[in-house]
């Protein structure tokens, strides 16, 4: 692909990441594309399934289509970017498209956390509280959460990119990760980021640790629910339910307390970018796996659809 050219603009980043100190490039780049095409393929045809099938017009699935769409954004917003930078054998970024892709990550990461609780909760609901499951998760609530978290991570990511995209940098222009992050991108201030850290901090807590402290909770109380059914017909029917869940919020959650929880003496910039591959590429395409492979009702969607 020719050598790396760095040259910028005044206003220009360099994004070194994933391709440099590789032994095959080229193998790495297809393994990228391929996840990428599975990750925009897989869920694709949830959204369709769900939006097709009238038996999946449920708040659960509801809520299952906003994560494949959260994934799809997820992917797209990075692959196709990491794919021109490979084949033009160029890695630098300008500041507008750096602004965007900053801003897309930070609003993704939060309504993803977020909605992951809603999803619990869902769960808990359905489970533990059956004969209230119409009321409390009608249409109005559901639509209430997700626009909640879609409108809180909208904020949260705008007041990160507008703070940090108005900091000083200094003379070196190198971002060491794949994309526009904003921790990679605190590195090349020039000035004390102690404030900004704090405030880190703190939409760490609200987006985080809130909303998985709720999801421990949630599954908490289904699990004793579910103990406690004397028909083991139930019981398998509710732990297959919120196995599928389960797996997404361990994949997600277990890979962002691994970049942004523990102490950075912990892990090394190689090995954040690598979890950053993790959840912001192979997460995405694993999701709508997970879901339809145990899933009966959507594997019979898929079986229906592709019966016609």
């Amino acid at each position: 692909m020719g050598s790396w050219r760095n040259q910028t603009t005044g206003s220009d980043f360099v994004l070194l990441g994933l391709f440099f100190h590789v032994p095959a490039p080229k193998l790495l780049f297809t393994f990228i594309f391929l996840v990428f095409v599975m990750a925009l393929v897989g869920n694709s045809v949830m959204m369709i399934l769900i939006w097709a099938d009238s038996r999946l017009h449920t708040p659960m699935y509801f809520l299952l289509s906003q994560l494949s769409f959260m994934d799809l954004l997820y992917s797209s917003t990075f692959v196709p970017k990491i794919a021109i930078d490979f084949l033009s054998g160029r890695n630098t970024i300008s500041f507008i498209n750096c602004a965007v892709q900053l801003f897309l990550f930070m609003t993704l990461v939060g309504a993803e956390c977020l909605l992951l609780a809603v999803m619990a909760y869902d769960r808990y609901v359905a489970i533990c509280h059956p004969l209230h499951y119409s009321v409390l998760m009608r249409p109005a609530v559901y639509g209430f959460m997700v626009t909640g978290t879609w409108l809180g991570a909208l904020l949260n990511a705008l007041i990160h990119a507008i703070y940090i995209l108005n900091l000083p940098y200094c003379a070196s222009r190198e971002i060491h990760h794949f994309f526009c992050e904003n921790v990679a991108l605190l590195k090349l201030a020039c000035v004390d980021t102690s404030l900004y850290e704090s405030g880190l901090f703190f939409s760490g807590v609200v987006f985080l640790l809130i909303p998985i402290s709720a999801i421990i909770v949630s599954y908490g109380k289904i699990l004793s629910t579910v103990l406690g059914l004397r028909s083991n017909t139930g019981m398998k029917k509710a732990l297959a339910t919120c196995s599928s869940h389960m797996i997404v919020v361990s994949l997600f959650y277990g890979t962002a307390i691994m970049k942004y929880v523990l102490p950075k003496s912990y892990h090394t910039v190689e090995q954040d970018e690598v979890l950053s591959v993790f959840y912001t590429l192979l997460t995405p395409m694993l999701n709508p796996l997970i879901y339809s492979l145990r899933n009966k009702e959507v594997a019979g969607a898929l079986k229906k659809v592709l019966g016609r």
